[in-house]
């Protein structure tokens, strides 16, 4: 079992966390947990759930675009019957996220989950990115009339030119349009929501147009979001030094990890306990990265509580804070984030899961909107990570 090297997912594109709310004993904490905590069983308040495994884009460093996933993730969509079945019996969870290696967009069914999702106040983000080349004006309406809350748009360039070297089969004007087609809308109602954030994988083929991208970002009301390539060999950044200036990053994440102490993904793993990934059949994935294996179990029809604290998943969290040997069977082994934290010895703290739970509800449940554009803006900044690593 191996994982693929260049993957979507990473710790930026975590949206809001949730916490434990048990219904039951159970003996899914480590052995030796401290008093008082993992005694309960993980049944979070915020959980992903992919919308569709599919992808109209050729991305080439993407899992979906060289098939890779379908190792674990066949091609397939998450039913309205089914998102309707999982929020009707799982009253506690209050947010789902919805993008993960597919395209949001390409999912029949999206209009009536939006409808769904904001009657049973359900809070809905596609936080970890969605492309907006496919996507029908009453679809983008629905987004403002059914109250999602954000939405990620993975934009790598500021012209035609330069977009389609890496999202290749794009469209810059068509997300450009689609993107005002939202502001729009969302003048329209007197709406905030959904907050769109601009995310932009730095290349040396792209990195020129940072600049540009950041006027765009006023003009279009979007947060700017740059983050770090997956893949060293595709198109390496050529000056580092403006790069640092004009996003706060290193050039690679490498870089990231010798700047920080911390590699620059490592906020997925706290996705087993705050915010589980669910494949569009009910298929446990546990973090958004994995698309190598599941951990058994099923969301639907095992129900959620047994499907997140079955043995493997169990197993998984306490090898993630270092408390038992990796297992042959579980997705986590061959992961690069856990082979990184064994031959570092940093492993998951429990104060680090609770500060992300704590940090990322007071963005998503309790603050206004205001102060969760500025959390989000302030949050990539590696002054703020050094206080968090601090922290934990």
């Amino acid at each position: 079992m191996q994982i693929g090297t260049h993957v979507k997912n990473d710790a930026h594109s975590t949206p809001p966390v949730s916490g434990s709310l048990p219904t039951d004993r159970a003996a899914c904490a480590p052995a030796s947990a401290p008093a008082g905590r993992g005694e309960l069983p993980v049944l979070p308040d915020s959980i992903r759930v992919e919308a569709v495994a599919s992808c109209q884009l050729k991305c080439p460093s993407c899992p979906t675009a060289t098939g890779a996933i379908r190792r674990a993730i066949p091609a397939g969509y998450l039913r309205f019957e089914s998102f309707k079945r999982l929020v009707d019996s799982n009253p506690t969870v209050r947010h789902v996220e919805l993008s993960n290696y597919g395209e949001m967009f390409l999912n029949p069914d999206l209009v009536r989950i939006l409808e769904y999702a904001d009657k049973c106040d359900v809070v809905l983000t596609a936080n970890n990115g969605v492309n907006l080349n496919t996507a029908d004006e009453d679809v983008l309406q629905a987004l403002v009339t059914y109250r999602f809350h954000s939405m990620t748009c993975s934009i790598d360039g500021a012209s035609q030119e330069t977009y389609e070297i890496y999202r290749r089969k794009g469209r810059f004007e068509r997300v450009i349009e689609n993107v005002r087609a939202i502001n729009r809308f969302k003048k329209q109602h007197n709406s905030q929501h959904p907050i769109l954030t601009w995310q932009f994988i730095v290349f040396g083929h792209n990195e020129h147009e940072v600049p540009r991208v950041k006027q765009l970002c006023r003009e279009l009301d979007m947060l700017f979001k740059p983050k770090i390539s997956w893949d060293d060999d595709f198109s390496p950044i050529r000056d580092p030094e403006f790069v640092l200036r004009e996003t706060g990053l290193p050039d690679t994440r490498q870089g990231f990890r010798e700047q920080h102490g911390v590699d620059y993904s490592r906020n997925v793993c706290l996705q087993l306990w705050n915010q589980p990934q669910i494949n569009w059949d009910g298929r446990i994935l546990g973090c958004g990265r994995n698309f190598w294996g599941d951990f058994g179990g099923n969301a639907f029809t095992d129900g959620l509580s047994a499907a997140l604290n079955n043995k493997k998943m169990c197993d998984a969290r306490e090898m993630l804070i270092g408390r038992r040997e990796p297992r042959d069977d579980v997705p986590c082994t061959t992961c690069e984030n856990y082979l990184s934290m064994r031959q570092n010895g940093d492993w998951i703290s429990q104060r680090e899961i609770r500060i992300h739970r704590l940090f990322h509800r007071a963005a998503m449940w309790k603050a206004p909107s205001v102060f969760f554009r500025a959390v989000r803006s302030i949050l990539h900044r590696k002054r703020l990570l050094k206080v968090l690593r601090r922290l934990c």
